[in-house]
C-alpha cells in the first residue's frame, strides 16, 4: 500500500514537480502472456516502490473548488440531470441514464505493432497510454457505451499503475494475464477485474484465428456483461464517487483564451517505439492521432482516432526489477500541460483522496482545469523523458 503522506491542498497545488528516478535497462519486447506466476527475485518490490514515492491524502475540500472560466469544480457536486438523460462523467456530454448512471469498463488494449490494427478503441471516451517494458506502450480504454461492440481489442495483461488509473473511474477493470505483482492489488476488495486467465476468462474473452497469441485474445459487450453479472458485481457508479473531470458547459467551450496559453497544433508525446503523433485539425477543432509511421485506426469503423482534449501526465517512475517492470506514482502530484482546440496550458495533477480517488488537474492560478466535451487522450510521461515530448 502507498504511504499516505496529509498536506494542505494548497501547498499541493504550488509544490508537486518530483524528481526522476532511474533509467530503463534494455528489455526484449514482451510477447508472452502473463500468467502471475512468473519468478521474481523479489515479490515485494513493486509495493517498496510505492512506499518510496510521495502520497497525497487530501481530504475533501469543505467547500466546492474553484475552476477556469469562473466555473466551480464538479468535484463533489451532484450531477446534471434532464429528464431521462444525466451527464456524462467520462464525456461531459448528456447520456441515456441507462449509460451514464452505468459504471464503465477499463479495458487493457495491446499497443504492439504486430496487433494493429486494434478494434473498438475508438468507441473509448477516454484513452490511457503509457510505457511498459522495452519503451513499448500499452493503452487503456474507459468505455461507457460499449453496448454493440463484439470486438474489443487485442485485450493484454494488466499492469499495477494501470489498475490505479481504472480505480479513478470507479470503472470494472478488463485485462488478460497479469504480472505476480499484480496480483495483490487484483485481490483487494474496491478492484472489481475481469481476467482471461480467471474462470470467468471463457465468458468474457475469446480468441481469433488471425493472429498468433497472445496478439490475438478480444472482448465482447455481451462477454463483459455476463461476466460481471457472473462475477456479482456492482453494475452502477458508488454513490459517494466524485468523478474525475470538471466539463465545459453546453455552449461555453473552453478556447484557453483566458488562460497563458501557447500554440499546439502538433504534439509528439516521445514515446520510443510507436512514436505517436496529433495533429490539430481547425476544422472540427480535434487533435488526429497517428503511431508506427501511419494513421491510427480502429478496424471496427476504419476511422482515425481523434480526441478533443490531450492531457500530459508527468509522473515520477522507476524501473523496480531486472526484467523491466516500471512503477508510475499514481497517487501524489507533478507536472501537466493541457491541450485543447490548438493551444496548451502548463499545469499540475494532483490525487483527491488518495488511493481511493482521482485525479485532478490545475492551472498555475491553482484553479482547476475546464476539459471540452468529447473524448480525452490521457499520455503518462515519465518525468525523466520531458525533454523528448514536442508541442508546438
Amino acid at each position: 500500500m502507498i504511504r499516505k503522506r496529509g498536506r494542505a491542498l494548497v501547498l499541493l497545488l504550488s509544490a508537486c514537480i518530483f524528481v526522476g528516478c532511474g533509467k530503463q535497462a534494455p528489455v526484449s519486447p514482451d510477447t508472452s502472456v502473463e500468467s502471475g506466476t512468473e519468478e521474481v527475485e523479489d515479490s515485494e518490490a513493486y509495493e517498496k516502490f510505492e512506499e518510496s514515492v510521495s502520497a497525497s491524502d487530501v481530504d475533501a475540500p469543505e467547500s466546492q473548488l474553484p475552476a477556469e472560466k469562473g466555473y466551480i469544480s464538479s468535484y463533489g457536486a451532484e450531477r446534471e440531470r434532464e429528464g431521462d438523460n444525466v451527464r456524462s462523467y467520462l464525456s461531459g456530454k448528456m447520456v441515456p441514464k441507462e449509460i451514464g448512471d452505468r459504471r464503465p469498463v477499463a479495458i487493457m488494449l495491446n499497443n504492439i505493432e504486430d496487433a494493429m490494427p486494434m478494434s473498438g478503441v475508438s468507441y473509448a471516451d477516454v484513452l490511457y497510454e503509457c510505457v511498459v517494458e522495452g519503451s513499448l506502450t500499452r493503452m487503456m480504454g474507459i468505455f461507457e457505451n460499449y453496448d454493440d461492440l463484439e470486438k474489443i481489442g487485442s485485450v493484454r495483461s494488466c499492469r499495477n499503475y494501470f489498475v490505479y488509473y481504472a480505480l479513478e473511474f470507479d470503472s470494472i477493470y478488463c485485462h488478460y494475464g497479469q504480472s505476480s505483482y499484480a496480483l495483490p492489488l487484483l485481490e483487494q476488495d474496491n478492484v472489481n477485474n475481469l481476467s482471461g486467465l480467471a474462470a470467468i476468462g471463457d465468458t468474457v474473452f475469446y480468441r481469433t484465428t488471425d493472429r498468433v497469441a497472445p496478439h490475438n485474445a478480444y472482448a465482447s459487450a455481451k462477454g463483459i456483461k455476463k461476466g460481471i453479472e457472473e462475477m456479482g458485481y456492482r453494475d452502477t457508479y458508488k454513490e459517494d464517487y466524485t468523478g474525475k473531470f470538471t466539463f465545459a458547459r453546453d455552449g461555453d467551450p473552453n478556447d484557453l483564451s483566458e488562460a497563458q496559453s501557447y500554440s499546439a497544433t502538433h504534439i509528439e508525446p516521445g514515446y520510443k517505439i510507436n512514436k505517436p503523433v496529433l495533429e490539430y485539425n481547425a476544422e472540427d477543432e480535434k487533435y488526429y492521432r497517428s503511431q508506427y509511421g501511419t494513421e491510427h485506426v480502429d478496424d471496427l469503423n476504419g476511422e482515425q482516432l481523434s480526441f478533443d482534449n490531450i492531457i500530459l501526465q508527468y509522473s515520477t517512475w522507476e524501473q523496480i526489477d531486472d526484467k523491466g517492470y516500471l512503477g508510475f506514482d499514481c497517487h501524489g502530484g507533478g507536472e501537466m500541460k493541457f491541450i485543447t482546440k490548438g493551444k496548451a496550458v502548463d499545469g499540475t495533477w494532483l490525487s483527491l483522496g488518495g488511493e481511493q480517488g482521482a485525479v485532478r488537474y490545475f492551472d498555475s492560478d491553482g484553479k482547476e482545469i475546464v476539459l471540452n466535451q468529447g473524448k480525452t487522450l490521457i499520455e503518462i510521461i515519465q518525468n525523466t523523458e520531458g525533454d523528448k515530448v514536442v508541442i508546438k
